[in-house]
């Protein structure tokens, strides 16, 4: 059964088109990744899927329904939990919310605590939580039952790798309790945790399947990952002769470079940096990443 179904989805704001007929199917229980860069139109989607926002044509059936935000837990990449409210006083507000009593929000307030292991802190203001503590006690609405779609904006900007290793724990729970996940991201790594991922650029998704069966598609098979202590044109151009296709990706720390023969081109990359100036911090052979898929299919960063 699908649990999200989008036909030819168009919205527009004045005379700039966001999303261009956009078709998405969804499976009931899957894990599902929309990557894209900033300006792709994939958080406009989701709004629409989450009927925070209205299409301007097109179809959307949540369950083969129409209208069922009831069915949906929105987590935005804005938060939305009150800091001036405990943990356990804003999930009893989302309970009451979802329509359930108070003695019966309460209840499901203090199991969701306990699953999310807040319930120490379910007495704390969350003013006084961190980022990442914040994001989970929000997430944790996903936990409500009748819920049963999980969307997520973007939810671990800004976590640090232990908060985000237990966020996506908690994640993967939600999904083995049944409930379906629409995650939204420009990280590789997060949409790596998928079943499946969908890649979405210029108001289109352009492609989607597995995380494996992308990297396969791709034909990518090495890629040199040159960190460097500054970043220039002139550094590009020289790494550019050693990558397929004479392209390679710019990242914060540096840039990727696509190799078919990794050991052999090492020793030359950091030769031909040397002759200019420049010292490279670290270089080091990788697989490729969904971020590099990404890349060869739309010469674009997804982090733009």
């Amino acid at each position: 059964m699908n649990a999200i179904y989008v036909e030819n989805l168009v919205k527009r704001y004045g005379d700039k088109k966001v999303l261009k007929k956009v078709n998405l199917k969804i499976e009931e229980g899957e894990f599902y990744a929309l990557m894209g860069p900033n300006g792709s139109g994939k958080t406009t989607l989701v709004s629409i899927i989450a009927s925070v926002t209205s299409p301007t044509s097109g179809i959307v059936r949540i369950y083969e329904r129409k209208k069922a935000k009831e069915l949906i837990s929105y987590v935005p990449q804005e938060n939305f939990s009150s800091p001036l409210l405990t943990g356990k006083e804003n999930l009893i507000y989302f309970g009451r919310l979802y329509g359930f009593s108070k003695n019966e929000a309460k209840k499901l307030a203090e199991n969701i605590l306990k699953k999310i292991g807040f319930s120490e802190m379910s007495g704390e203001r969350v003013s006084d939580y961190s980022g990442g503590m914040r994001k989970r006690l929000e997430v944790g609405t996903g936990f409500f039952p009748g819920t049963k779609i999980l969307i997520l904006d973007e939810p671990s900007t800004g976590l640090d790798p232990s908060a985000r290793r237990e966020f996506f724990g908690m994640l993967k729970e939600i999904n083995e309790e049944g409930k379906t996940i629409l995650l939204i991201t420009h990280i590789g790594e997060d949409a790596e945790l998928a079943s499946r991922v969908g890649f979405i650029d210029e108001g289109r998704i352009i492609i989607e399947d597995t995380p494996e069966k992308l990297k396969k598609r791709s034909g990518l098979k090495n890629v040199v990952n040159v960190e460097t202590m500054i970043k220039s044109e002139k550094i590009a151009n020289i790494l550019r002769k050693f990558s397929e296709n004479k392209k390679v990706l710019e990242t914060e720390k540096g840039y990727r470079v696509y190799c078919e023969d990794p050991e052999k081109e090492i020793p030359d990359i950091v030769r031909s940096l040397d002759k200019i100036g420049c010292k490279t911090m670290r270089i080091d052979a990788e697989k490729p990443s969904l971020e590099d898929v990404f890349f060869k299919l739309t010469e674009k960063s997804v982090i733009s």
